[in-house]
């Protein structure tokens, strides 16, 4: 399976973007998917998670500003951010839960105070 992450960019606090995660090779809709995110000097860690059947979890830091969703006939995952903060600037990849594949490049999102 291969994924690729983009919508990533430079925005300033309060903005909001949308990511995508395109997968190909096997359609993850039987898999329990998230997004997770690197900061600079941090480990990588999961901010949203979303079930087969639809069912978000969300890590603390990101409830009530970030969305997760998914579009099984496209294979596709995304996360809306929306009141973006600095400290939300990280490279942000997908993966189903385990981390099963290959992380990929991911993409850097910045948000300047």
């Amino acid at each position: 399976v291969q994924l690729q992450a983009s919508g990533g960019g430079l925005v300033q606090a309060g903005d909001s973007l949308r990511l995508s995660c395109a997968a190909s090779g096997r359609t993850l809709s039987s898999y329990t998917v998230g997004w997770f995110r690197q900061a600079p000097g941090k480990q990588r860690a999961m901010v949203a998670a979303i079930t087969d059947n639809g069912r978000p979890t969300y890590a603390d830091s990101v409830k009530g500003r970030f969305t997760i969703s998914r579009d099984n006939a496209v294979n596709t995952l995304y996360l809306q951010m929306n009141s973006l903060r600095p400290e939300d600037t990280a490279v942000y990849y997908c993966n189903d839960v385990r981390g099963s594949y290959s992380w990929g490049r991911g993409t850097l999102v910045t948000v300047s105070s």
